[in-house]
């Protein structure tokens, strides 16, 4: 029997427009679909009539289906010979396992293409016309996590000090903790910042606050996961371009 092959798709932040080309035609080989719970299920519109879904989600503060299952998953439908499309929200190397998924499969002896997608740290600020570089306000951007594997701690001090935008995906369950150590290590407490929940989405909505009442504004409002979070002075531009103008006079005054 010929062994299959997997893809693993990025299916972008949740807007269908932005799912890609690739990701459209890689659904549409499919054999059988492995696909997240974040991931807008609009995108299987593009698969073939009445081939298997398998909802293999996770999400934080949620039961989730544990990733060694999903590997052995995979292996073993490609071992039938399946063409495997394995969908996962965003990009499927940015925060998404999709590393770890691909050495499980390689280690296999399992052929598999990555198939890249629009990752939310960089397609949710669009929406509210922030761009995540400007040459006048910052230089570069870090994407991090707001948890990490073992729990290993990031070095605050070099990321308050960076002078670039910080996209924080998967924090808001420690946001208070994050904004506090940003500022114990050196970044301005009036630095502005914004969380931007279900972007992409009709259900998006945002608070834009400072660093120091970001976490007190969010939990007001009743914000909450999926979520991304953005701390730097380009997150004023999510209040228009006036406000950018007037920045930009003061600084030259």
């Amino acid at each position: 029997m010929q062994q299959g092959h997997v893809f693993l798709i990025g299916a972008g932040p949740g807007d269908i427009d932005l799912l890609t080309l690739g990701a459209v035609r890689s659904i549409g080989l499919a054999d059988v679909i492995l696909i997240d719970d974040l991931v807008n299920p609009a995108v299987l519109q593009f698969a073939r009539a009445n081939i298997p879904v398998i909802h293999v989600g996770k999400r934080g503060g949620c039961v989730s289906t544990p990733q060694e299952f999903i590997h052995r998953k995979m292996i073993a439908l490609a071992r039938e010979g399946k063409i495997v499309a394995r969908i996962k929200g965003g990009d499927p190397f940015m925060f998404g396992r999709g590393g770890e998924e691909m050495q499980a499969l390689q280690q296999a002896g399992i052929k598999v293409s990555v198939i890249s997608g629009l990752t939310s740290g960089m397609a949710v600020p669009a929406t509210l016309s922030i761009p995540l570089t400007h040459r006048d306000y910052t230089q570069g951007v870090t994407f991090i996590t707001g948890h990490s594997k073992n729990e290993h701690m990031p070095n605050w001090r070099a990321l308050a000090a960076s002078g670039t935008t910080l996209v924080i995906y998967m924090g808001m369950t420690n946001l208070a903790e994050i904004t506090q150590q940003l500022i114990q290590h050196g970044m301005a407490a009036n630095m502005p910042a914004i969380a931007i929940q279900h972007g992409t989405l009709p259900t998006q909505r945002h608070v834009l606050a400072t660093l120091q009442t970001l976490a007190r504004d969010v939990l007001q409002v009743g914000l909450s996961s999926p979520s991304i979070v953005v701390i730097g002075e380009v997150a004023r531009f999510a209040e228009g371009v006036n406000c950018i103008e007037e920045m930009m006079q003061q600084q030259a005054a």
